[in-house]
């Protein structure tokens, strides 16, 4: 494998206060990327003055569109064969793309690669529990149940990323559960059991905290089963997955008081039940 040339792009939107944390952890890696993209995504706070400290980061504005897009937008102008995606709130550790490039030179079939990670939340590391295992080979049967992928531990081949379509810009949250099944559905997957990325957690601008991300998690699971070349354990262990998501929502919007959403998903899952 030639050497490899990295692209990072970090999407952000009003996060000044970490944003630096981020920058620097992609500045003083060991082995530095080609470029660094800092994709705004309407920020109206400090960003702007935040990233003009810094001489040699790519700096691109755009109108609020989401983190899907962002990204989107920054691997459009990224010129490395290589992308890497770190979020504003977390932060690589030295050795991330030093590991990944060395996984990718002694592992030249593999197109993408991931990183364990470590969780920080209000200031406390936070221990993974066992769900969270990750996998590296043929990972899609473990994507479906959690996103074991975080988007700011992946590398991966530009051109796949495109082949791929890129994130959704239409999901406006659970966008990286959706790419990684349609890369895990046809591609296998590198894993470094190394926790390379601190992830910070606790604030309340996450998306995640919020209830009713599985609406978009069915949507995502839909979208597989559209696909005809999904193998057929794959398909099936899709649908009894999207029953189950259909299930929670279901129960969730009936404690909610919104009947009409409720029956909406029991009727979803009856229909896949039956094979669809």
């Amino acid at each position: 494998m030639k050497k490899a040339t990295v692209s990072v792009i970090i999407p952000t939107y009003n996060r000044a206060a970490w944003l630096p944390h981020a920058i620097d952890s992609v500045l003083q890696q060991d082995v530095p990327p080609a470029e660094l993209i800092v994709v705004d995504d309407g920020s109206e706070d400090e960003t702007p003055e935040v990233v003009r400290r810094y001489a040699d980061v790519i700096y691109v504005q755009q109108e609020q569109k989401g983190p899907a897009a962002a990204r989107n937008t920054g691997v459009e102008i990224a010129s490395g064969e290589w992308v890497a995606f770190l979020d504003s709130d977390d932060r690589w550790l030295p050795k991330k793309l030093l590991r990944q490039l060395d996984f990718l030179h002694q592992n030249p079939d593999f197109r993408a690669v991931y990183t364990n990670e470590r969780w920080i939340r209000n200031g406390t590391f936070v221990n993974q529990g066992k769900r969270h295992k990750k996998y590296g080979g043929e990972i899609y049967l473990h994507c479906l149940p959690l996103c074991i992928i975080s988007p700011s531990s992946i590398l991966m081949h530009k051109p796949l990323f495109q082949e791929l379509g890129g994130f959704d810009p239409d999901l406006p949250a659970c966008e990286d559960y959706d790419l990684w099944l349609r890369l895990s559905a046809h591609h296998a997957v590198g894993f470094i059991d190394e926790a390379l990325i601190e992830k910070y957690g606790g604030h309340e601008d996450q998306l995640s905290r919020q209830w009713g991300l599985d609406v978009y998690r069915v949507i995502a699971l839909e979208k597989m089963l559209q696909q005809q070349d999904l193998r057929l354990d794959y398909r099936l262990a899709t649908i009894a997955e999207l029953v189950r998501r259909c299930e929670i929502l279901e129960i969730g919007f009936m404690k909610n008081g919104k009947t009409q959403e409720a029956a909406s998903y029991r009727e979803k899952a009856r229909f896949w039940k039956q094979g669809a």
